[in-house]
C-alpha cells in the first residue's frame, strides 16, 4: 500500500499519548480515521486535530475491553463508514507490578486489551480486507514482547503473544493482498509511563518520541514493513537487534545487559515509587494507551 489518501483507518486508543500522534501522522497523509477509545472528551480534541490537519475523522467512544462486544463495534462501523482498509491495533494498558501482588483482574485486564481485542478485530474486519485483495492490520507491540521485563511480566508476555501472532498471520497471509505490520518501540518520551514518573530512563536502553513511533506506523504501512523496531538514535536501534539475535543464541547474556543498563532497576523504581504515593499500601502502577 504506497498511499493513506482516502483510506479509512481504524485506530484504537485514539484518546491520548501514543494514539493522538498516530492520528495526526495519518491525517497529514490524508486518511480517514475512525477513532475508537473510552473517552468522548478525549476523542472529540483527537477529531479536532485530524481535521485541523486536514484529514477525516469519526469518533466512537467504546471499551475494546469488551471483547464479545466488539462484533457491535465492527456493525456500526461498517453502518458509518463502510469496509476498513486499514487496522491499527493501538490500545494497550501495562501493570508494573511484583507478580505475586498481580490480582485475576489485573491479569485479565492486560491480557485481554493487548492481546485479545487486537486479535479479535483483526477476526472481525480481515474478511472484508481479503474480498477485497486489500488492506493492512498494524499491531504496536514493545521491545518488553522481545525481551521479558522484570515487574512487567503480564505485559511481556501480551506483547510477545502479539508478536509472534503477528508472524503467524503474516505466513497466512501470502498472496492475499493483506499485510500485517508489527510495530516494537522501547522507552516512549512525553507520553511513556517512565515519563509520567518522573524517571529518566538509562541512555542505553534508547528513548524514543512519539512522533518517531507514529512515523514508523506510517512508514510500515507504505513500504509493507513485516516488523520495525523503534529507537529514534540509529547506534542504539542496531544495538538493539544484535541484542535480541544473541539472545536467541544464549539468553543469560541479554540478561546480564539488561540488568547492566538498569532495565530491572528502572522497574522496580516505578513500583517503589507508586508504593510511597499510597502510603506503603501495594497498587499496581497502570499504564493505558487510550
Amino acid at each position: 500500500m504506497t498511499t493513506l489518501a482516502g483510506k479509512t483507518v481504524l485506530l484504537t486508543g485514539a484518546s491520548r499519548g501514543l494514539g493522538v500522534y498516530i492520528a495526526r501522522a495519518l491525517a497529514i497523509e490524508k486518511a480517514t480515521v475512525v477513532c475508537v477509545s473510552r473517552s468522548k472528551a478525549g476523542l472529540d480534541i483527537t477529531c479536532d486535530e485530524i481535521t485541523a490537519l486536514g484529514g477525516k475523522s469519526i469518533s466512537i467512544p467504546f471499551d475494546i475491553k469488551n471483547v464479545r462486544k466488539l462484533s457491535t463495534l465492527k456493525k456500526l462501523i461498517h453502518q458509518l463508514v463502510g469496509p476498513v482498509d486499514i487496522l491499527i491495533n493501538n490500545a494497550g494498558i501495562e501493570v508494573c507490578q511484583f507478580f505475586p501482588d498481580y490480582s485475576l483482574d489485573e491479569i485479565q485486564s492486560v491480557l485481554e486489551i493487548n492481546l485479545l481485542s487486537p486479535i479479535e478485530l483483526s477476526r472481525l474486519f480481515l474478511p472484508s480486507m481479503l474480498e477485497q485483495r486489500s488492506g493492512h492490520i498494524v499491531n504496536i507491540a514493545s521491545l518488553g514482547g522481545k525481551k521479558g521485563v522484570a515487574y512487567s511480566s503480564i505485559y511481556s508476555a501480551s506483547k510477545a503473544g502479539l508478536i509472534m501472532w503477528s508472524d503467524a498471520m503474516r505466513q497466512e497471509l501470502v498472496g492475499t493482498g493483506v499485510e500485517i505490520s508489527v510495530i516494537c518501540p522501547g522507552y516512549i518520551s512525553q507520553v511513556g509511563l517512565a515519563a509520567k514518573n518522573g524517571l529518566t530512563v538509562p541512555h542505553l536502553a534508547g528513548i524514543s518520541t512519539p512522533t518517531y513511533v507514529a512515523n514508523a506506523v506510517i512508514r510500515a504501512i507504505k513500504q509493507n514493513k513485516a516488523e520495525i523496531i523503534v529507537n529514534k538514535e540509529l547506534i542504539t536501534e542496531f544495538f538493539t537487534r544484535l541484542l535480541f539475535a544473541i539472545g536467541q543464541l544464549y539468553s543469560p547474556f541479554i540478561d546480564v545487559i539488561y540488568r547492566w543498563i538498569d532495565i530491572p532497576r528502572l522497574n522496580r523504581m516505578r513500583v517503589e515509587k507508586q508504593q510511597r504515593m499510597d502510603d506503603s499500601t501495594i497498587k499496581p502502577v497502570v499504564g493505558k494507551r487510550g
